[in-house]
């Protein structure tokens, strides 16, 4: 019995790492046009795939400032913010975000919503696969195309035409600012005349747009 449970498991393993990898392969190349989030969300869902080379690079370098500043510099995980995460959680303190641009990218695409051991452990295969199959450019274009930007709209072209009404290839440095503030709560902020928190957070991120170009912070996107 367990002779047979344990050749059930490495057949099982074999053939998950067979599949992701023939998968994050074919992803490298193909348009991502639906992930589980998409499937699951309860509303009309639009979407507009655009490749990097029609998306502003303020956009880029916006979403660079607001979510994962050393983007360019790791390998999938930020190991000094992933040691403050863990300090704040023996604390007690509010747990602040470590999860980098790829990491939301292999969970947006690959898994599913939510926490849980698992579903971490299976975010950190996929990203490493990620980073290391598709590299910093592919990753940051994946990124843009499906992150939720507004209730039911996926991807920072429908982002540009629902709120700005225009496409994302020209995005000013504020208008790519408040999408980029809208990313951690897609459902509850509006990057169209934002208030309070949103509103800041946008000042804040368009302040750092300059700092992204100065400090060459997404270099590795356009190398």
């Amino acid at each position: 019995m367990i002779l047979r449970f344990v050749t059930f498991l490495a057949k099982f393993i074999l053939w998950f790492v067979i599949i992701s990898l023939v998968l994050v392969i074919a992803l490298r190349f193909l348009p991502v046009t639906y992930t589980a989030t998409m499937l699951m969300d309860e509303r009309s869902v639009t979407r507009d795939w655009e490749p990097l080379s029609r998306i502003d690079r303020n956009m880029v370098s916006a979403v660079i400032a607001a979510e994962d500043s050393k983007f360019c510099e790791h390998d999938g995980f930020d190991v000094e913010a992933i040691e403050e995460a863990l300090e704040e959680r023996a604390a007690g303190k509010r747990e602040r975000g470590a999860s980098t641009i790829s990491q939301q990218t292999a969970k947006n695409v690959f898994l599913w919503q939510g926490g849980g051991w698992f579903r971490k452990g299976l975010e950190a295969y996929f990203t490493f696969l990620i980073e290391n199959l598709w590299g910093k450019r592919r990753i940051m274009e994946v990124y843009l195309n499906v992150a939720e930007t507004g209730l039911g709209t996926y991807g920072v072209e429908a982002g540009a035409q629902r709120y700005f009404g225009h496409s994302a290839a020209r995005l000013s440095a504020d208008e790519a600012s408040r999408i980029a503030a809208v990313l951690p709560s897609p459902k509850t902020r509006e990057a169209v005349n934002p208030g309070g928190f949103t509103a800041r957070y946008g000042n804040t991120i368009e302040a750092r747009i300059g700092v992204v170009r100065r400090d060459a912070l997404d270099a590795c996107v356009y190398d």
